[in-house]
């Protein structure tokens, strides 16, 4: 029976292991440098201790750490090294403090424990990746591989198999569709297409792997050969093989698929991050009905009319859904907004920003050139006018961080690379928001950090992004 590779965390569970090793090491030697004690001797150190490996595998898991650990350079493995810590000191000294137990722990010991832990971490997993990509695979037998492999790209196939050695494959041979070489990059061509389910019949093949077309009939033949002798087969589907794309093999229908796209998330994930929605749709919806309570009666007292704005959007993949604001601009906006595309801060129309816009309830211009705001320009840089968005995350409409969705004359404007915006559910806040964005006016710009939000999405990048997006509108910086 084929053993599958593992996936996800699971796939450097060795680090994994690793990693608990040097906290804890840190830990005992913060203890002991701090009070002088065994640490596992002192009940309430002994509960620390377990928390802390608790929160280490919380963290390792959700965030995913050691996500391409083998291919990081130094400088990249230090700054995640020194993230996963600082989180891990962060989320401990919560747990502290929810508990109201802050007293009981010395707080040095924390403190030494995370600056031994990025040390002690930080040296073991590089000696660890020395020892990995110098003797292969640390745990278990490397499987036997045979590749079958088209002449004119053998030594790119073969010289890529190779680079990744550490992958738990050990090649033993190869076969050519066509020629008569004798040996490619150091490894023997041990047989011919035709004879190849012969020689694997007779020698030890644990799997075979396949760069060669399946309209050849010597290929579809060889495949069933060796599935008739149980054989495992790896066949390198070239057509989808695209850089920053994910592939994954499911089941549609009854069939077997592989599937591309741009990222995706486990069920698992997406519970999680809906119960984040939640949780924080809960706490923002009533900030919002007290900002209502507050300013709704200041907008109608300036501009008679409904306090909140509803706007048809586009949402996930192409989904309509109703969006809502505090309304911070007049009743005719919609109308008065033709005659004003002149001043459109974005060239290509693409999105539509103004510097002052005299549909912004308060705004206008004084007969000596004074510019003049009031509470919509108030309520908009303050952003406080996107609070009511929270009722659109508890209808699971949009989510706490993802992309700003487009409005109806936007979206008919889209070229393909643009729709990529909206391959996850659109947020009230994201990349775009808190990297700065009174100053771009790019909308080719706006796509990209977008795109960078969703190929790189993580629960990791969705908190970075939360806690920028707090300073911002504390700060009102980048706000329109």
């Amino acid at each position: 029976m084929y053993k599958r590779n593992a996936q996800g965390w699971l796939k450097h569970l060795d680090f994994f292991i690793l990693e608990l090793i040097s906290l804890q090491i840190a830990f005992v030697l913060g203890t002991w440098i701090r009070l002088g004690r065994w640490a596992y001797s002192m009940p309430t150190y002994r509960n620390l201790g377990i928390v802390l490996m608790l929160i280490d595998v919380l963290v390792l898991v959700l965030l995913n750490t050691m996500h391409n650990v083998l291919k990081r350079s130094n400088t990249s493995e230090f700054l995640i090294t020194i993230r996963h810590c600082v989180i891990i000191l962060a989320l401990a000294a919560t747990y502290m403090f929810a508990l109201q137990e802050g007293e009981t722990y010395s707080r040095i010991v924390l403190f030494i424990t995370c600056i031994l832990h990025i040390g002690i971490g930080f040296t073991l997993r590089m000696l660890w990746k020395a020892f990995v990509r110098k003797n292969g695979v640390p745990i278990g037998k490397r499987g036997t591989m045979l590749t079958v492999l088209k002449a004119e790209t053998a030594e790119e196939t073969l010289g890529r198999l190779q680079a990744n050695d550490v992958e738990g494959y050990e090649i033993v041979g190869a076969v050519l569709d066509e020629g008569d070489r004798k040996e490619i990059l150091g490894v023997p061509v041990v047989s011919t297409l035709e004879e190849a389910a012969r020689h694997i019949s007779q020698k030890w093949i644990d799997s075979v792997y396949i760069d060669c077309p399946s309209t050849d009939p010597r290929v579809m033949k060889l495949m069933e050969d060796c599935h008739t002798m149980a054989i495992p087969v790896h066949y390198h589907v070239k057509a989808i093989g695209r850089d920053h794309v994910k592939q994954f093999v499911e089941k549609i229908g009854g069939t077997t698929v592989i599937t591309t796209s741009i990222n995706y998330a486990s069920p698992t994930q997406l519970l999680i991050k809906r119960t984040m929605d939640i949780v924080g749709g809960l706490i923002g919806s009533v900030f919002a009905l007290l900002i209502m309570a507050i300013v709704g009666p200041m907008i109608k007292r300036k501009s008679p009319g409904p306090i909140l704005f509803k706007q048809t959007r586009i949402g996930q993949n192409g989904k309509h859904f109703e969006i809502y604001k505090l309304r911070s601009m007049y009743m005719d906006a919609e109308e008065r907004k033709k005659e004003l595309l002149k001043d459109n801060r974005i060239a290509d129309g693409m999105m539509f920003k103004m510097d002052f816009d005299p549909r912004i309830i308060g705004n206008e211009i004084l007969p000596d050139g004074t510019k003049k705001t009031g509470i919509g320009e108030f309520i908009r840089k303050t952003s406080l006018d996107e609070f009511p968005q929270f009722f659109n995350v508890l209808r699971g409409q949009m989510s706490l961080v993802g992309t700003r969705p487009p409005t109806l004359d936007e979206w008919e404007k889209y070229e393909f690379h643009h729709r990529a915006r909206l391959a996850c559910k659109p947020g009230i806040t994201g990349m775009w928001q808190v990297s700065g964005r009174s100053e771009i006016t790019d909308f080719e710009e706006v796509v990209k950090l977008d795109t960078k939000y969703i190929t790189n999405w993580s629960f990791g990048l969705d908190a970075k992004i939360l806690f920028k997006t707090i300073g911002i509108v504390f700060t009102g910086r980048g706000a329109m």
